[in-house]
């Protein structure tokens, strides 16, 4: 039987803290997961992951390893000697008959009791995944459908993929980053334990008016050079619908105009900023040409008089 180093599974030194090995499976689950990985032995991978995890996690089963590993290869040949679990006992542990794990796990941790002959119990893995919602799910709040790939197992107890379909409720005011945790729908437990949860990561998708920051939303506010010069009301598309906003006179490009809580809901909610976007009349026609050769001659002006000789 082949000897597996959990700790190069997850990356992570053998001195490593739990919080180093808790981040490490996270990003790695967030990458083999079959929800999200295009990688093709992302299936393998992931069980190897949530194994290494399943003994790193737990003190008691790190000590254990920890013991059996000093002085192992990682790949080479391996058989546990002898009573070298006594005094053990594994709260946690694998019941033995779950295919999700390899035969090297099972020989350790698989087909323990506690005492009065009672299966050991563990908890599920959670999972993460990431879904794309739009930004007006965002702002409103909205209930969607989501196809999922999990890792399952057949009448045999072998592991397969398998489809699903869940309901989610995205609330208003989730910001892009955040995690919607679906109780229950992670990894199956073990002997009668509960299952894992499931963390969805919100990602807005591109948005043809509104770019995001937290939970402000900046939008590019197109003026004429006289509206930017002379000062003007002009009127502005929201989330909320149209307003009417103030321009200052003498306004350049690219200044911001902000709309306090007109952003994403919340507590605080977040502003919309306005960025002022100055667009001349195309010199299409005599006309507009000839204007703008009035304009030169009436408004002696030199943009590049900073930049010396």
């Amino acid at each position: 039987m082949e000897f597996k180093d959990y700790y190069a599974i997850l990356g992570v030194e053998r001195g490593a803290s739990d919080d180093d090995i808790r981040h490490a499976y996270r990003k790695l689950a967030r990458k083999y997961h079959p929800d999200v990985s295009k990688e093709a032995d992302a299936e393998q991978r992931m069980r190897d992951v949530n194994e290494a995890y399943q003994v790193l996690k737990d003190a008691e089963k790190r000590a254990a390893y920890d013991n059996l590993a000093a002085g192992v290869s990682a790949g080479g040949d391996f058989r546990p000697p002898p009573g070298w679990d006594s005094g053990f006992e594994f709260r946690g542990a694998s019941s033995g008959d779950d295919a999700a794990f390899s035969e090297f796990f099972s020989s350790l941790f698989g087909g323990r009791r506690r005492p009065g002959g009672a299966h050991m119990r563990a908890r599920g893995e959670d999972h993460h995944a990431a879904i794309e919602i739009d930004l007006e799910d965002a702002l409103h709040g909205a209930t969607r459908d989501i196809s999922l790939r999990s890792i399952g197992h057949d009448e045999r107890g072998q592991p397969r993929l398998q489809e699903r379909t869940l309901n989610v409720r995205i609330p208003a005011g989730v910001r892009e980053g955040q995690f919607i945790r679906l109780a229950g729908q992670g990894m199956p437990g073990m002997g009668g334990g509960e299952n894992g949860d499931l963390y969805l990561e919100i990602r807005f998708k591109p948005h043809s008016r509104y770019r995001v920051e937290g939970r402000d939303l900046y939008m590019s506010l197109p003026v004429a050079p006289w509206e930017a010069m002379l000062g003007a009301s002009v009127r502005a598309p929201t989330p909320g619908g149209p307003v009417d906003v103030t321009v200052p006179a003498n306004s350049r490009n690219g200044r911001k105009l902000r709309l306090k809580g007109r952003g994403i809901p919340g507590d605080p909610a977040g502003d919309l900023y306005l960025v002022l976007e100055v667009v001349w009349p195309p010199a299409d026609t005599e006309k507009a040409r000839q204007a703008y050769r009035n304009l030169a001659q009436e408004v002696p002006f030199d943009p590049r008089r900073n930049l010396g000789d």
